[in-house]
């Protein structure tokens, strides 16, 4: 399948660190160039179904403010809220409904059709969080995570 030009190319971003809040840096695609020693790098590109997953990880760590400064205001989620609360099922809906508010400001989602979020295993203070969307103009669904969210206590 080629990818949909609508779900858009960007830089490809790697997970530097998980603990707390997540932490990603750029990744870079090497390539070697004839009669020249050492290798080139540059910036790694991601598109299509795979660039809608990273958009939406990034706007759902995104707390919902953050960008107002660069004239984004709605852009980020509320899910920075529930750090410091415990897991519960009130909190995990909250979550949910986190999740669905954020979504329904990505242009290129036409719809959420699956917002799993369930206690980590083995950790009480961690929910993990799983969905499925539908992209703008495509019939199959890109799935998203599961990411964990820390709650702390």
């Amino acid at each position: 399948m080629a990818d949909n030009p609508q779900l858009l190319r960007d830089i490809r971003l790697k997970l530097t660190h998980r603990e707390l809040r997540p932490v990603y840096a750029t990744d870079v695609d090497a390539r070697r160039v004839p009669n020249r020693a050492d290798a080139l790098t540059d910036f790694g590109v991601i598109a299509g179904r795979a660039n809608l997953g990273q958009a939406v990880l990034m706007r759902l760590l995104t707390p919902r403010g953050e960008l107002s400064p660069l004239a984004h205001p709605e852009y980020g989620s509320r899910l920075h809220e529930l750090v410091g609360r415990q897991n519960t099922a009130t909190t995990r809906n909250l979550a949910k409904l986190y999740v669905l508010e954020s979504l329904q400001l990505e242009p290129r989602i036409q719809k959420v059709t699956q917002v799993t979020v369930e206690p980590a295993l083995g950790h009480r203070d961690r929910i993990d969080i799983q969905l499925a969307v539908l992209p703008v103009g495509e019939t199959d669904t890109v799935r998203i995570g599961p990411f964990t969210l820390e709650l702390g206590s």
